[in-house]
């Protein structure tokens, strides 16, 4: 409802509203010394809020996930190769340089998870491995598909496995998962 000058005079109702379940309160207003004592009332509500979120100078590995290719950073002068971004080498500190690693690699270890966050929830449990490229000096944490994670196996470590990427990208480092060759 407005007053004549289309200001509003009440909020409008709504079809919703917060459940609430035996909330207390004391008989008015004899007893309003009583709600000194009340309890906090607590209530469970969603809450949604877009998040932006920049990769930086990570982004062209992120695009690289994206359109099937996994970059690597390499160093300009010592020539260590990293398979994760780096813009500046672990060892001499100069700057690197994005070079195409290959898509085949070998399972150095290995964990099953029974438990993950929110984005892996869904798939535990789930085998999340370390993946040895020829040629790089430290490894990618990745996840391992096509096999059992009920029925993990040593015979995993040291196993030949290709990359994979998902369809649709989500833009995130996950857009990449490893399965054994020729699966």
């Amino acid at each position: 409802m407005a007053d004549k000058k289309g200001i509003p005079m009440r909020l409008p109702e709504t079809e919703t509203a917060t459940e609430v379940y035996s909330l207390p309160f004391p008989e008015l207003p004899k007893d309003l010394g009583a709600l000194k004592g009340m309890k906090p009332i607590v209530v469970k509500q969603p809450y949604h809020i877009d998040y932006i979120h920049s990769y930086g100078q990570d982004s062209p590995w992120i695009a690289g996930l994206s359109n099937g290719t996994i970059l690597g950073s390499r160093c300009k002068r010592c020539r260590n190769t990293y398979p994760q971004p780096r813009g500046h080498c672990m060892d001499c500190g100069d700057e690197t340089e994005w070079v195409v690693l290959p898509n085949k690699a070998k399972v150095h270890t290995f964990t099953v998870c029974h438990f993950g966050s929110q984005e892996f929830l869904p798939e535990c449990p789930f085998v999340l491995c370390l993946i040895e490229f020829k040629g790089c000096e430290t490894l990618l944490l990745s996840r391992l598909m096509g096999v059992d994670p009920l029925k993990p196996s040593l015979k995993w470590v040291g196993m030949e496995v290709e990359a994979k990427f998902r369809r649709l990208s989500k833009t995130k480092p996950t857009d990449v998962y490893f399965v054994p060759v020729g699966s």
